[in-house]
């Protein structure tokens, strides 16, 4: 509701700007587009609109004020509440003196008439344009606080910073252009309207009067009732939160868990400020799960979004009632970037992971020009990625002359382990190809080797938020690129672990089988040493396409 109130004041807000706007050009233009305006918002569906839109505004950023269990917040969230309830204290006077001034004294609200009363007012000339900047700044901060969620907005920002900007400034100038344009030529204003009615007069000031304090009375009422509820929470009792960090924070009984932790001053992240938007305020639960309450819908519907574990809470969200050990799951000072299609949160899975290796790379740039090398390379990694696709791996990372490759991360591990090992087939073959096509160029075939390894591991988006990628940590891809230098010392093509065989529920004993000791284990590794990776068919199960045909 407040979304879409706000909407209709900013569609008001900005039309009414822009005609101000035109005040910079002449008086005449501006009373020209009011002419096409004010029939719009005048007629009574617009008057209803409008009104019903400003008062239900006003009235839900009270309650917005009352429902904050704590003031301390992002200081864009303070900015914007407090802009928020100085708005109606300086928009009152101006509404009284044009809508309801027309309506009681018959005064007509052109840009003539309100212009001349403006400047002949000290009081008024300062209230009006600092009325402008408040209810634009205003503006401003909530559009683009709900907008940032969006990438398309975010690379719209270089085009919606000058308009930000350039908009309450023109329209201050035409309010100053038409002023001036007015007292050096006074003869050109319509005759004096006929002096109003005392009484109707004295009956404006009254009502004026009369919205000022009702205004007044529903914020004094909104901090009445939050000084109220703080000492009935009291009552109720308190709970704990044990931060990761090691930090024990004492919070009412009634406070989310993001209230609680920024009353205590601990930084958290909370791109949205509390509204189960953008998740970011997501945090792991430990000790004291099951005596937390059940998410709402619209905490369900949020963590349904990004495919979180049953442990993992939206802090914003959850009010504990007894004590609860927490692990924010994003730095504190986490951006909407990481909002994006893609990020994923850390989890952990069972997966195959892969590393594939090119074999002296090295010696490609002693005989060749740059462009040659990256050329070479730029084709080799094509392949790899296409043989990847083909088989449903994903590619994860590159260093140069190799490259990890994840199995399994949206599949059961026994499909990704089958094929883990199909992706090594696939990358055989179009090697064998890409070297035939290149035979002339290579002079010497390249040669890679391949490591597949099984297990839980670490999944999740790592790096840059404008590069983020989806990588794995953990034993299982230290054993895996551990296990990839065997295919050195054994002159193969493949290493599989005899962990990624059992997943697949495949037998590789026709392949010689090994150990190696990897670094950090107690226990050694056992493996299969491939050198024909076509071999790896006749153990693996067919394809559920091949078997339907």
């Amino acid at each position: 509701m407040r979304l879409a109130t706000g909407l209709v004041l900013v569609t008001y807000v900005a039309g009414h700007l822009i005609n101000h706007a035109l005040g910079v050009l002449s008086i005449d233009l501006q009373e020209a587009l009011l002419a096409i305006l004010a029939p719009l918002w005048q007629s009574l569906p617009g008057t209803v609109l409008l009104y019903s839109a400003l008062v239900t505004h006003a009235l839900l950023g009270l309650y917005a004020l009352w429902r904050r269990q704590t003031l301390r917040m992002p200081a864009w969230e303070l900015i914007q509440l407090t802009l928020g309830l100085t708005v109606p204290l300086l928009l009152i006077p101006h509404v009284f003196g044009t809508r309801v001034a027309f309506a009681l004294l018959g005064t007509e609200p052109t840009y003539h008439v309100v212009i001349s009363a403006l400047w002949s007012s000290p009081t008024a000339m300062i209230r009006q344009p600092v009325l402008v900047v408040v209810v634009w700044t205003h503006l401003a901060i909530g559009l683009h606080y709900w907008l940032r969620l969006s990438s398309a907005y975010r690379r719209s920002l270089r085009l919606a910073y000058p308009i930000a900007v350039i908009v309450p400034l023109v329209a201050l100038l035409g309010f100053w252009g038409a002023g001036f344009e007015l007292a050096a030529a006074p003869a050109s204003a319509p005759a004096d309207s006929p002096a109003p009615d005392p009484a109707a007069k004295a009956l404006l000031e009254a009502r004026q009067q009369l919205a000022y304090d009702v205004y007044a009375a529903l914020l004094l009422l909104a901090l009445s009732a939050r000084i109220l509820r703080r000492s009935l929470q009291t009552r109720r009792g308190t709970y704990r939160i044990h931060h990761s960090n090691g930090r024990i924070i004492t919070a009412p009984i009634g406070h989310s868990v993001l209230e609680a932790l920024r009353e205590a001053g601990v930084p958290h992240a909370s791109v949205c400020g509390g509204r189960a938007r953008c998740t970011t305020c997501r945090v792991r639960i430990g000790h004291g799960s099951k005596s937390l309450p059940p998410p709402g819908g619209t905490e369900i519907s949020a963590l349904q979004r990004i495919g979180a574990e049953k442990n993992v809470r939206l802090a914003c969200q959850l009010r504990p009632s007894h004590a609860v050990h927490i692990t924010p799951l994003l730095p504190p000072h986490v951006g909407p970037a990481e909002l994006d299609a893609g990020r994923s949160p850390g989890r952990e899975r069972a997966v195959a992971v892969m590393f594939v290796d090119l074999r002296e790379s090295s010696r490609l740039g002693e005989q060749r020009m740059p462009y040659d090398v990256l050329f070479i390379l730029n084709r080799f990694f094509a392949e790899m990625a296409e043989a990847l696709r083909e088989t449903g791996g994903y590619y994860s990372t590159f260093n140069g002359d190799g490259l990890m490759a994840l199995y399994g991360a949206q599949s059961d591990l026994r499909s990704g382990c089958c094929d883990a090992m199909r992706g090594a087939m696939a990358i055989a073959t179009r090697l064998a190809a890409m070297n035939a096509a290149l035979q002339s160029d290579l002079g010497e075939p390249l040669r890679v080797g391949i490591s597949i390894h099984a297990g839980e591991a670490i999944i999740g988006t790592m790096g840059p938020p404008a590069t983020p990628i989806l990588s794995a940590l953990g034993d299982t891809v230290n054993v895996a690129a551990r296990l990839e230098s065997e295919t050195k010392r054994h002159g193969c093509v493949v290493v599989i672990s005899s962990a990624c065989a059992r997943a697949a529920a495949v037998d590789l004993t026709r392949f010689p089988e090994h150990t190696a000791t990897v670094r950090g284990r107690s226990e050694p590794v056992t493996y299969f040493a491939i050198a024909d990776p076509a071999a790896i068919a006749a153990c693996l199960p067919q394809p559920e396409n091949a078997r339907a045909a």
